[in-house]
C-alpha cells in the first residue's frame, strides 16, 4: 500500500543561501541519455556538506510559524472563532516543510551530525505522526530500490505491469483501479497513512528497535494531544489538527506520486536494473512556483535527490546552476503533473507508463 518512507544514506536537497535562491531558471531541455550518471554523482558529492547555521535557520523558520499557527488556532477555536481553521492550510504548509526536514534527518544530510539528524528526526515524527525510525528504514529501502520491478513493495506507490493487471482476476483489478484512483490516493489514503499506518511498524514487525521507535513516537503524540486537549478540550484540538495533518499529508503524497508516476519514468526487472540510471531517470523534475519550492523543501528536484540523497535539501538549488542541464531532465510543471494522474501501468513493451486500458466498445464485443 500506499507509504512515504526515510532512509538511512538517502536525502534531497533545496535552495542555497537565501529563499531566493530557490530562483532557478530553467535552461533548454536536456536529453538524460547525454548525462552519465555514474560521472555526475562523483560531481554531485562535493554538495553534501551541511552547514550548521544554515540548517539550524531552515528548522526555527519553519518550527517556530508552525507552533504559533496551532497555539492562535487553538485560542481561537476554542473560544468558538471557527473561522481560525482557515489557517490549517498555512499550518499543513508548514507541517509539511518539517515532515520534510525529518526527511533530510532520516538521510543523514540535514545536520553534520548524526546524533543530531536522529534526536531531531524523532522530535519532528511526533508532530509529523511519522515515528522516525520505521520510516527511516522503508524510506531506505525505496530508495535503494526504486524502479526495480523486482523490489517493488516498500516506500512506493502500488504499480503493475500491463501484463500483471491483465494477469489478475476481475475483482483484483477493480481493487488496484479503485486504489489509484486519485480519491483514495490524495484523499483516503494519507488518513490512513498518518493516523493507522504509522501507528504500527508494518513490513518491519520483526525487530525490536522499530516497535520501539513507532510505540515512543505513538506515546509521546499522545500525550501533547492529551496535555493540549486538558487546556483547549478534545474538540478544539481534533478540529485544529485533523485537517493541518491531512492537509500535509495529502500535498506529501501527491508530491511522492508525482516524483515516480509519470508517463517517462524508468522501470526494469532486476537483471537489466541500475541504480544510477533508475535515480537520475525514474524521478522527476517538479518545477514549482517560489512560494512552494520554499514550502515543498525542493523536494520537486527530485532525480538529483535521489542520485545523491546526502545533499541537503537547501543546496540543490546550487546543483542545478552548477549543472544546469539536469533541469530538463524529467521536467514537469505543476500544470503537467495533471496529466499524470490518468498514469496506472507500466507498459514494458512501450517502456512508459499509461493509463488502465479501455473497456470494449459494445459493437466490438458483438461484432
Amino acid at each position: 500500500m500506499l507509504s512515504l518512507s526515510g532512509a538511512d544514506e538517502v536525502v534531497f536537497a533545496p535552495p542555497s543561501d537565501t529563499l531566493a535562491d530557490a530562483l532557478v531558471s530553467s535552461p533548454p531541455a536536456a536529453s538524460p541519455p547525454q548525462i552519465d550518471p555514474r560521472a555526475l554523482v562523483r560531481d554531485l558529492n562535493a554538495f553534501r556538506s551541511p552547514r550548521l547555521g544554515r540548517s539550524g535557520w531552515e528548522l526555527a523558520s519553519t518550527l517556530i510559524p508552525f507552533l504559533g499557527l496551532c497555539g492562535l488556532m487553538l485560542v481561537a477555536v476554542s473560544a468558538g472563532h471557527l473561522v481560525a481553521l482557515l489557517l490549517a492550510v498555512p499550518a499543513g504548509l508548514f507541517l509539511l516543510r518539517l515532515f520534510l526536514i525529518q526527511h533530510d534527518c532520516g538521510h543523514g544530510s540535514f545536520f553534520p551530525s548524526r546524533r543530531a539528524n536522529d534526536w531531531v528526526g524523532r522530535a519532528l515524527g511526533v508532530l509529523t505522526l511519522t515515528p522516525y525510525e520505521c520510516w527511516r528504514r522503508s524510506h531506505a529501502l525505496h530508495h535503494a530500490s526504486t524502479g526495480n520491478l523486482d523490489a517493488r513493495g516498500f516506500g512506493d506507490v502500488d504499480t503493475l505491469t500491463v501484463r500483471e493487471y491483465q494477469s489478475r482476476s476481475a475483482w483484483r483489478r477493480l481493487g488496484y483501479r479503485i486504489y489509484r484512483h486519485p480519491i483514495v490516493l490524495f484523499g483516503f489514503g494519507p488518513a490512513y497513512l498518518f493516523f493507522l499506518r504509522h501507528r504500527l511498524p508494518i513490513g518491519l514487525m520483526k525487530e525490536r528497535r522499530y516497535w520501539l521507535s513507532a510505540m515512543g513516537s505513538n506515546a509521546a503524540s499522545a500525550l501533547v494531544a492529551a496535555a493540549l486537549s486538558f487546556v483547549f478540550g478534545i474538540a478544539s484540538v481534533a478540529l485544529v489538527f485533523v485537517p493541518t495533518v491531512l492537509i500535509a499529508g495529502s500535498i506529501g503524497v501527491w508530491l511522492f506520486y508525482i516524483q515516480h508516476q509519470f508517463e517517462e519514468a524508468h522501470w526494469d526487472y532486476d537483471d537489466s536494473w541500475s541504480f544510477h540510471d533508475a535515480a537520475l531517470r525514474g524521478s522527476s523534475h517538479l518545477e514549482l512556483p517560489l512560494v512552494l519550492r520554499w514550502f515543498t523543501a525542493n523536494i520537486g528536484v527530485h532525480h538529483v535527490h535521489h542520485l545523491v540523497s546526502r545533499i541537503p535539501f537547501y543546496r540543490l538549488p546550487e546543483v542545478l546552476r552548477a549543472h544546469p542541464q539536469l533541469a530538463g531532465v524529467n521536467r514537469l510543471t505543476p500544470a503537467d503533473t495533471l496529466a499524470t494522474l490518468r498514469l496506472a501501468l507500466w507498459d514494458e513493451d512501450q517502456r512508459r507508463m499509461v493509463g488502465f486500458p479501455r473497456p470494449l466498445r459494445m459493437s466490438a464485443r458483438t461484432s
